[in-house]
């Protein structure tokens, strides 16, 4: 008997992502093949994100998508759509089997019940107090760096934000894993590490004993041959002196921080339960980068917050400026029911929002440029993350500072930390030289992946 077809498939973040990965090794340790998706299978898993109502919008088409591909197939709905919203996807008809964000460890055991019988199955369960952080496998899923998730929840409650609903309180996975996680990890050969979660910096305040983030980074920057270590994203008010130190101390840290502004007018940050100024934000940039110069700084930015005039729009774009920030991902402000900004008067007109998002934006781009730029003539470390698609003698990878860098080859390299001299800026891509000859990687103590 061939063994069941299940086909997999995620909306969102990162964390999300690797979730849907970590799914698929469950599934594969219980006999199932995984096909892609839309592929026929007998079982279809739909990972859902909730973030914007487009994130809504988008899951209920995958979801719709899933039972197209194969009306008699298993359809199980999971993620943070699931989560708040399991009526409305229990009303699409088709779907077998909600489960949210609680519980994902036993998703092939409740396939299985869902196989089995008539009826759909409700098995969301709300969040709690007391929770623990919810062990899934990790699963490998590149050849140039590991994903590792250290945490779980947020309880910030910003007043536009559906993720504390949706994820639940804190939950911190317990140090010693981590650790031992990050132990295999590099004796797999893997030179990066990212550090991934929904309130990263939060991490240790739900444990136990004198545990937080930066004690943490501590302890694994110790872990023998551990080349890199990058932390996904951290909030302005999350950064102690403890962390401060840490980040721009440790030279195995990428000297890549990602720090959400969300906006650079104090009135509108107050509006969204974010309890920090503008000033404090150009402050903390400018003392992280003191510590630790050439440093990239991206973030975070919402435009169209209910009630955001045109001058308050400009005091974001002045900060934005002002940090000299390498990077911005853009959010136009999108209602989430439940939220307090969803009932807040006035809410900002779709174009007005859209222009403000050109705007950002093309002010982002000029200033990736201009960082990017700074570091012409240098040479950097790249780690590999395969071929340039669409030029076979070519390879592309990251710096430690999050530049993506393209630069002839002779050879697949993907999984190496090699030494490129940046020569030019095409577009969002920079093109450089490998500083030294394949043939000389092992003699010169390049190592990675293979």
């Amino acid at each position: 008997m061939p063994a069941p077809r299940v086909a997999l498939v995620s909306l969102g973040c990162k964390v999300n992502q690797n979730e849907v990965e970590a799914l698929k090794h469950l599934f594969q340790e219980a006999g199932y093949q995984v096909v892609p998706f839309p592929e026929e299978a007998d079982v279809y898993v739909v990972h859902t994100c909730t973030v914007t109502h487009i994130s809504d919008r988008k899951s209920r088409q995958l979801i719709r998508r899933a039972i197209r591909a194969n009306p008699e197939a298993v359809v199980a709905v999971t993620g943070c759509y699931a989560q708040v919203a399991p009526g409305e996807v229990l009303a699409i008809p088709g779907v077998d089997l909600v489960v949210g964000t609680r519980d994902r460890h036993r998703l092939v055991e409740l396939v299985a019940r869902a196989r089995e019988g008539t009826a759909p199955i409700n098995a969301v369960r709300p969040h709690e107090k007391g929770e623990t952080f919810e062990e899934l496998p990790l699963v490998e899923v590149s050849r140039a760096r590991a994903f590792l998730k250290i945490q779980e929840g947020c309880q910030e409650f910003c007043t536009y934000c559906i993720v504390p609903y949706a994820r639940g309180p804190l939950r911190s996975r317990d140090p010693e894993l981590i650790r031992a996680e990050v132990r295999r990890l590099v004796d797999a050969g893997y030179l990066e590490i990212v550090l991934t979660g929904v309130h990263t910096g939060a991490y240790g305040r739900d444990l136990a004993g004198d545990i937080d983030l930066a004690g943490l980074l501590k302890n694994l920057v110790q872990v023998p041959g551990l080349r890199r270590l990058r932390i996904s994203s951290i909030d302005p008010l999350d950064f102690t002196p403890e962390l401060k130190a840490v980040l721009t101390g440790e030279g195995i840290i990428c000297p890549h921080f990602h720090i959400p502004l969300q906006s650079g007018d104090d009135a509108i940050l107050g509006r969204m339960g974010r309890r920090y100024t503008g000033q404090y934000y150009l402050e903390l940039i400018a003392s992280l980068r003191s510590g630790r110069p050439g440093a990239a700084f991206t973030s975070d930015v919402m435009v169209g917050f209910p009630g955001e005039t045109e001058a308050q729009f400009q005091n974001t774009l002045a900060v934005v400026k002002e940090a000299s920030l390498a990077g911005i991902h853009v959010f136009p402000y999108s209602p989430r029911r439940g939220t307090p900004a969803a009932a807040m008067p006035g809410q900002v007109a779709a174009e007005v929002k859209k222009d403000r998002e050109r705007r950002l934006l093309q002010l982002g781009r000029r200033l990736s440029r201009q960082y990017a730029r700074e570091f012409l003539t240098q040479t950097l470390d790249v780690l590999v993350e395969g071929p340039l698609p669409g030029c076979p003698d070519c390879q592309e990878g990251l710096t430690g500072n999050y530049l993506r860098v393209a630069f002839p080859a002779p050879a697949d390299l993907t999984g190496q930390l090699v030494p490129v001299r940046l020569q030019e800026l095409r577009g969002s891509l920079i093109w450089g030289k490998l500083e030294k000859d394949v043939s000389d990687r092992q003699e010169n103590g390049w190592r990675g992946r293979t």
